[in-house]
């Protein structure tokens, strides 16, 4: 952010004028699909490292903030949560932060599972996307992809395709999980993007179909349940249909979000990167890649 201040005038007539044609100019050279003028990341958002558009990540601020997080359990916490699945398969989710991961490395650690961010919006791709989705599947892992949903940026059919055409697509080779809408909290501005209850369950509704449509897969929705909540009015609209990832960053799963009865996918740490439980063994998992 520039600090500098600029010394002051007198108001002028020709001053005015000549600062509304550079505010019109300007307005008229930004791309259509560039991210809302809303002053920057918000205080909390930099505080998460998040310096501008396409620096977030999955889970940035967790319900009741990020300032403590606490261990991460020693082995699947089978008996945290009545829902929880007696077998569950340890993985991470990654994007540019971890720049080039050492994938022998958590392969050894047991992690069977791993999703890479691939886009932003409609104008931002994870510049380490190739080194983390490739390299993930080439120890063995299932892979997947996730995208950054900014609602406000432009429509949930634009940000699907843009997600497909970047590496949120989907084929039946055993290996590759299906895409993932990671939908929460605004770092840029507002909690819910300056959207309704009822637009937003129409963006991920538009985001969903057209996601479905491109890839015959459904998309994971990922979220935590207070932004849920808050943003959608707690809809169960999507239970049936979309697998949910849930974010919680504890012992327990807690609450879920309405009409989902389990989870998919558990984002339970950010130690020392992001780590998350499947809601079964390796056997279930690799069905959900094949479809």
């Amino acid at each position: 952010m520039n600090t500098r201040t600029l010394p002051r005038r007198a108001a002028t007539v020709t001053t005015v004028v000549a600062a509304a044609v550079v505010c019109l100019a300007s307005v008229l050279a930004a791309p259509a699909d560039a991210a809302p003028t809303t002053g920057g990341p918000t205080p909390a958002a930099r505080d998460a490292g998040i310096r501008a558009v396409g620096d977030a990540y999955m889970g940035w601020e967790q319900d009741g903030g990020r300032a403590s997080r606490p261990a991460p359990p020693v082995t699947a916490p089978s008996g945290a949560t009545s829902l929880a699945a007696a077998t569950q398969t340890p993985g991470i989710d990654v994007s540019k932060w971890q720049g080039n991961v050492d994938w022998a490395s958590w392969w050894s650690q047991g992690k069977r599972f791993a999703y890479v961010k691939a886009t932003e919006g409609t104008s931002y791709q994870n510049s380490y996307f190739a080194q983390q989705y490739n390299g993930s599947y080439n120890v063995g892992m299932i892979r997947g992809s996730y995208h950054f949903a900014l609602p406000d940026n432009s429509s949930g059919t634009s940000q699907a395709d843009y997600f497909v055409d970047h590496g949120g697509g989907w084929s039946a080779d055993g290996k590759t999980l299906p895409g993932v809408l990671d939908i929460e909290y605004n770092p840029y501005g507002a909690t819910c993007y300056g959207l309704s209850q009822s637009t937003m369950r129409s963006w991920i509704a538009a985001f969903t179909s057209r996601y479905k449509a491109r890839t015959g897969r459904d998309a994971v929705i990922y979220s935590t349940t207070s932004w849920w909540t808050t943003c959608t009015g707690n809809t169960s609209q999507f239970s049936t249909t979309n697998p949910l990832w849930i974010a919680r960053y504890s012992s327990t799963v807690g609450t879920l979000p309405a009409g989902w009865s389990y989870y998919t996918f558990w984002q339970y740490t950010d130690s020392p990167l992001d780590q998350d439980w499947f809601n079964g063994d390796l056997t279930r998992l690799k069905a959900l890649a094949l479809g």
